[in-house]
């Protein structure tokens, strides 16, 4: 419980300072995240549950990664990662799940997410901001992605990459589990040097 508790605060605390950093009012930005001002409020006093496509959006909104939203303070020079202390950010109804792994710094970051889809699960994702490109690596079993309504069959050992601006969707395929990793990268900030 504690963890969960500090994760909350360390989400409260960065989404009201890239809110801040971003010049945005609670309504601004619910307004742009499409998010309720009562949500964001909760969200800044540590009281929110926020759903992974409510992070997603004030990411995108904020132009900073999920992950940007919710670390903690800096550990060091080498972060490892392991995915049994990561929690699903995502959990499908057949078994299926996302885990943000890390987020690189710098003025371009890059999310490092663990996937897993059952056949015939899908996570469908919205547009993400202009500039946002995803890369799948299917490592074991065979995914469908559908970019823009159009599907592309992964099988493992096979990596796609795609623009994230066009509505998109993850789907499992075959008769076993699909493991993939998925790395997104995003754009500078505004006001950031490339």
């Amino acid at each position: 419980m504690a963890e969960t508790e500090a994760a909350l605060r360390a989400l409260a605390h960065n989404v009201r300072a890239a809110r801040t950093r971003a010049g945005l009012s609670l309504d601004e930005l619910g307004r742009r995240a499409k998010v309720s001002k009562g949500a964001l409020v909760a969200l800044e006093k540590a009281q929110g549950n926020p759903n992974f496509a409510t992070l997603v959006r004030l990411a995108d909104t904020l132009g900073i990664s999920v992950s940007a939203l919710m670390e903690g303070p800096a550990e060091g020079r080498v972060r490892v990662v392991s995915a049994d202390a990561v929690m699903p950010l995502w959990a499908g109804e057949k078994g299926g799940e996302a885990r943000l792994m890390l987020t690189t710094s710098g003025p371009a970051p890059v999310e490092v997410w663990r996937w897993k889809l059952e056949p015939g699960e899908e996570y469908p994702s919205h547009p993400h901001q202009a500039g946002v490109v995803e890369t799948v690596s299917v490592t074991a079993g065979r995914m469908v992605l559908v970019v823009d309504g159009t599907e592309h069959t992964v099988e493992a050992g096979q990596t796609a990459t795609f623009d994230g601006d066009a509505p998109h969707t993850y789907r499992g395929a075959g008769t076993a589990t699909c493991h993939l990793i998925m790395t997104v990268h995003i754009p500078p900030g505004p006001g950031t040097a490339a």
